[in-house]
């Protein structure tokens, strides 16, 4: 039997296959025959896997036993201890803490400010979407609105960062009320979307549809909205499961539909 690899675990991640991902870094990580960092690496897979099927309490502890173990490894400014804390503040957002998110998004921003190479662009730019998703969060919505405008027009990035970002800004625009404002966003969204690959997209699944759906019912176009919802919602099921934030709030928006 071939031994299992960190390329195996993250291969099956990418191609949303959480559960066999996180059951191959699990065994990866148990395997004693692995070097000191090959173990914790795989264990910060398995722990971005639970996060992905919403098991967000175990993601989250996972995080926090990893984190002092990278620290004491790789260093605290080193690229793969601040991806870690990246994670981690991803899940903290989706438990409901996003003071807590907002503080390490605020945090990693800084460190990765003073970082070079594309590594650390790419973590600056989690860091910035992580914070807009606080924001969001905490119902600050002008501020994520101004924070996404800031740095779709300050940086250059390109691919999903930019879906991310538009998305961040359509949920800020639909928690103003800015519904037809809104609506612009998520169809450019959309647009960049299909023009993607799909494994480069497929942890958006469902959001487009969500944003879209939000902006339709806040300019009582109700029959789209529902019809988008549902989508947004079956996406949803199909990529993370049931326990997951998006698909608990794709239906919580279907219920609100119908109960309009």
């Amino acid at each position: 039997m071939t031994r299992p690899t960190l390329a195996q675990a993250m291969a099956l991640y990418e191609a949303g296959r959480y559960a066999e991902a996180e059951a191959v870094a699990r065994a990866m990580a148990s395997a004693r025959s692995w070097s000191r960092e090959e173990a914790p690496r795989a264990l910060g897979i398995a722990a971005a896997a639970m996060d992905a099927q919403g098991r967000y309490g175990e993601a989250l502890a996972t995080y926090d036993e990893l984190l002092p173990v990278f620290e004491g490894l790789f260093g605290a400014s080193y690229a793969e201890t601040l991806a870690l804390r990246s994670n981690r503040a991803r899940t903290l957002t989706a438990l409901g803490r996003h003071a807590e998110c907002e503080a390490e998004c605020v945090a990693l921003a800084r460190v990765t400010a003073r970082g070079r190479g594309l590594q650390m662009r790419i973590l600056a730019a989690a860091a910035r979407n992580g914070l807009i998703y606080a924001l969001n969060g905490q119902g600050r919505h002008s501020e994520a609105e101004v924070l996404a405008r800031e740095v779709l027009a300050a940086h250059r990035l390109a691919g999903r960062f930019v879906l991310v970002l538009r998305l961040g800004l359509a949920r800020s625009l639909n928690g103003q009320g800015r519904h037809e404002e809104a609506l612009a966003e998520a169809e450019h969204a959309d647009e960049l979307r299909r023009s993607l690959p799909e494994q480069e997209c497929r942890p958006e699944s469902g959001a487009v549809g969500l944003a879209l759906a939000t902006a339709l019912l806040g300019l009582g176009r109700s029959t789209e909205a529902r019809a988008l919802a549902a989508t947004a919602h079956h996406a949803c099921l199909a990529a993370f499961g049931p326990d997951h934030r998006r698909t608990a709030e794709a239906l919580a928006l279907f219920d609100r539909i119908d109960g309009s």
